[in-house]
């Protein structure tokens, strides 16, 4: 038999690729001794077993090339079912296989599996819920040991420095076996760089100055944004200026405090909510006051809506400029929701003496208007007595259903088909 041979680590810098496919391919060798040989590789490196094998390299082109019509594959081995399968992916690789009439090999099973067999089937039962809880088990003792490194001990625990700090040494590395092989710990100390304008935009924001108008300040007076002081950590970042995001970040940054955090979460995830680590002493030099810095938190909590409603825009996304060819940001006016365009210009920056003047459309206005006309090509059938949001999440369903948008400019709208292209 001709037999592709599949292994993988779950990571490049703490695993040895060498070492970790020589045991696995030598396990694979012993199980087929006999029956025949390998005569493809296949070794996913950095790859976690929770990925999907079409969303794995490796397997993917191990999957592609087994069910092409040219190949010379008879069976897949794997050197530990670990090391390949979690969850349900064996059972979902298994019936892959039936379909191309090709077998699968475990070591556990001393060679191919069969799932016609009550004790395959048990056994494969076993090894998939002892994959998966090797996996939560390992996930659970990192994130609680990282939890307590950082509220106990203040520990730093990687990730790029804030902007107005930088890494300095902290003495040996705690564990006996990392500090004998001259691994030490690292610890947040002030940037004499940057530090000071960090420091400047807490004092701006609690003189009641906007977000806006500290990022416009700092664009104006040529200070450095984070992805232009420190641009090896931040080659995936622009370095053209200061933006609202960047100052509201820092400003929001218990960091700054001295106490140490950690989980702190920038997006928004479908799970529970997590809260954040933080170390119960300071553990670096602070920037500012614990008192300062909770007084601009308050400063930068917003207003609720005065009817306590949450603000809707139906056609959020749905508007585009005729002059720029812009999507029309959403922009709650006088109580109502409404939509304009700057052409690309926001506070961060001063007005140019050549931008367009801002275009600006009323939601309740425009959805009249398309109403009329959506009705009038007979693919609108709603009543006139809906209410105006009513009207407006019809409007909205039915262009985006017709697969259309609003191009808005100074001399009034029309309808486009989305290129799909």
């Amino acid at each position: 038999m001709r037999f592709a041979f599949y292994g993988r680590t779950s990571t490049t810098r703490h695993q040895d690729r060498l070492s970790s496919q020589g045991w696995q391919r030598d396990m694979a060798d012993e199980l087929v001794v006999g029956h025949g040989e390998v005569v493809a590789v296949y070794f996913d490196a950095g790859t976690s077993r929770r990925i999907p094998w079409r969303q794995r390299p490796q397997a993917a082109q191990l999957m592609a090339a087994a069910s092409s019509p040219e190949s010379v594959i008879d069976a897949i081995v794997v050197g530990e079912y670990e090391r390949a399968f979690t969850g349900t992916q064996f059972a979902t690789l298994y019936a892959w296989c039936t379909r191309h009439g090709i077998q699968l090999w475990l070591p556990e099973t001393s060679g191919p599996v069969d799932l016609g067999n009550r004790d395959h089937r048990a056994l494969l039962s076993l090894l998939a819920t002892q994959s998966q809880r090797e996996v939560l088990r390992a996930r659970h003792r990192v994130l609680a040991a990282m939890h307590n490194q950082a509220t106990q001990q203040g520990r730093y625990l990687g990730g790029r420095p804030p902007y107005g700090y930088q890494l300095v040494d902290a003495g040996p590395h705690p564990n006996p076996a990392d500090a004998r092989w001259g691994r030490r710990l690292q610890r947040l100390a002030p940037d004499p760089r940057t530090a000071a304008h960090v420091a400047w935009m807490f004092r701006q924001r609690l003189a009641g100055h906007s977000v806006a108008s500290i990022a416009r300040h700092l664009n104006e007076r040529g200070v450095p944004c984070p992805s232009r002081a420190d641009p090896d950590r931040n080659r995936h970042r622009t370095s053209g200026a200061w933006t609202l995001r960047t100052v509201a970040v820092i400003l929001a940054n218990p960091r700054y405090t001295g106490r140490q955090t950690w989980n702190r979460r920038t997006t928004e995830t479908c799970g529970p909510a997590s809260t954040p680590a933080l170390s119960a002493k300071v553990a670096h030099p602070a920037l500012i006051t614990e008192q300062d810095f909770v007084a601009a938190q308050q400063i930068r909590a917003a207003r609720p809506a005065s009817d306590g409603r949450p603000r809707r825009f139906a056609l959020a996304g749905l508007i585009h400029c005729g002059v720029c060819d812009r999507r029309l940001d959403s922009h709650w006016n006088h109580g109502r929701p409404t939509y304009r365009c700057r052409h690309g210009h926001t506070s961060t920056q001063r007005a140019g003496q050549l931008r367009p003047k801002t275009l600006y459309v009323r939601e309740d206005h425009l959805v009249d208007e398309i109403h009329i006309r959506l009705r009038g090509e007979g693919n609108d059938g709603h009543t006139e007595l809906e209410s105006a949001r009513t009207r407006s999440s019809h409007v909205a369903v039915a262009l985006r259903d017709s697969g259309r948008f609003v191009v808005y400019d100074i001399a009034g709208w029309r309808l486009e088909k989305i290129d799909s292209s």
